[in-house]
C-alpha cells in the first residue's frame, strides 16, 4: 500500500495539473509494493503508467485539459494548441513578471480562495507596444498551467451582420464554461475601442457592450487574457472590469543583455562589449532583438564559426532599427 505520505503528494499533482510528477509519485508507490512483497500490485502500478505515458505522447492527458475538435461557427473563432512556454523563458520586469505569478498562484489555490468567498485573478488586459511579450504570456499562462490556449480569430468572430458579432462572442464566453483554457484576445483594440469616439457606430457600441455584459458575467474556471498595443483607443469601462492590468515596454539595458543570453548563449564571446550592444539595441522590442539574434546565430552556423562577433550583432541590431524606424 502507498504511505501516507504518497497518497498525499499524488493528490498534490492532481490538484496542481502536474502530470509528470502524478506519474513520478504513482512510480513510487510500485517501487514500494514490490519492496513490501505486493508484486501484483506493482506490476498493476507500472501497467497504469505506461498506458498514461503512451496517452500523453499522443496528447490525450498530461496535466493539460483534453479539448475536443471545435464544429460548427466555434470552429472559425478559436486556434486551438497547447504551448510548452514557461514564465521563466521570459525576459520581463520584476514587476510584470510579479504580476504574472501571482496569477499562476492564485489559480492553483482557486479551491483554497472559493472556500472563504475569495476569486483568483482569472481577467487580465494586457498593455504595451508590440513584440513585447503579450502574446507570449498568453502561451506562459497556458503552459505553467497546462491548460491549451485558445486564441479567438477576429476575422471569424467580427463581421457586418448586425447582431451576429455579438451572437458570436456569446459562444466563445459559452466555451470558457465548458472547456478550461486560457482564451486570448489579441488586437483586443478591434473590440474595445472607445465607444465615444468621433468614428464611433451604433452596432461598435453593441459589440462592446455586450463584451462587457459577457466579461462580467463569466464565473468559469478558464483565465481570459486581452492584448492591444494601442490602450489609449480602449473605452474606459474596460478597465474595471479585468482583475489585472499588465503593463509591457521595451526591455531596459539590464533585461536586453539577457535576453541576449538566453537567446545566444552557445555562439556568444566570453567578453562581449555590452556597453556597445545594449547601444545597438536601444528602442527595440523582445521580438526584434530575439530576431536579431537569431539572424546571428544562422550565420554563425552557416560559417562555421564558434561565436558571434560584436561587430557582426551590433550589425544586424543597427539593421532591425533601420527596419523599424520606430524604434528610435
Amino acid at each position: 500500500m502507498a504511505t501516507a505520505a504518497q497518497i498525499k503528494s499524488l493528490l498534490r499533482s492532481y490538484g496542481d495539473a502536474d502530470g509528470e510528477q502524478f506519474v513520478s509519485v504513482a512510480l513510487q508507490i510500485a517501487a514500494h509494493s514490490a519492496r513490501k512483497g505486493d508484486a501484483k500490485l506493482a506490476q498493476e502500478v507500472r501497467d497504469l503508467v505506461d498506458e498514461i505515458k503512451r496517452r500523453q505522447s499522443e496528447g490525450r492527458i498530461g496535466g493539460a485539459v483534453p479539448i475536443a475538435q471545435q464544429t460548427g461557427d466555434l470552429a472559425g473563432l478559436l486556434a486551438v494548441s497547447y504551448p510548452k512556454t514557461r514564465l521563466a523563458e521570459m525576459v520581463l520586469a520584476e514587476t510584470t513578471a510579479g504580476q504574472l505569478r501571482r496569477v499562476i498562484h492564485e489559480y492553483r489555490h482557486q479551491d483554497k480562495l472559493r472556500s472563504h468567498g475569495l476569486s483568483g485573478r482569472r481577467k487580465l488586459l494586457l498593455v504595451g507596444p508590440p513584440g513585447c511579450g503579450k502574446t507570449m504570456t498568453a502561451s506562459a499562462l497556458a503552459g505553467e498551467l497546462k491548460l491549451p490556449l485558445l486564441a479567438v480569430q477576429l476575422h471569424g468572430l467580427i463581421t457586418k451582420f448586425m447582431g451576429e458579432t455579438a451572437a458570436k462572442l456569446h459562444l466563445v464566453f459559452q466555451a470558457m464554461a465548458q472547456t478550461r483554457g486560457v482564451y486570448l484576445f489579441d488586437e483586443f483594440d478591434a473590440i474595445g475601442a472607445d465607444r465615444g469616439g468621433r468614428n464611433d457606430v451604433g452596432e461598435v457600441r453593441r459589440i462592446l457592450n455586450s463584451f462587457l455584459q459577457f466579461l462580467e458575467q463569466d464565473h468559469s474556471d478558464s483565465l481570459v487574457v486581452a492584448a492591444t498595443n494601442y490602450v489609449g483607443m480602449l473605452d474606459g469601462a474596460l478597465f474595471r472590469r479585468f482583475d489585472d492590468v499588465v503593463h509591457y515596454d521595451h526591455p531596459t539595458g539590464t533585461e536586453t543583455v539577457a535576453l541576449i543570453q538566453n537567446r545566444l548563449r552557445a555562439f556568444l564571446q566570453k567578453e562581449p562589449d555590452w556597453d556597445l550592444i545594449r547601444n545597438a539595441a536601444t528602442g527595440l522590442s523582445h521580438a526584434e532583438i530575439a530576431r536579431a539574434c537569431d539572424d546571428a546565430a544562422k550565420t554563425c552556423i552557416i560559417d562555421d564559426q564558434d561565436a558571434v562577433t560584436d561587430e557582426r550583432l551590433v550589425d544586424l541590431l543597427v539593421e532591425r532599427r533601420r527596419t523599424h524606424p520606430a524604434a528610435d
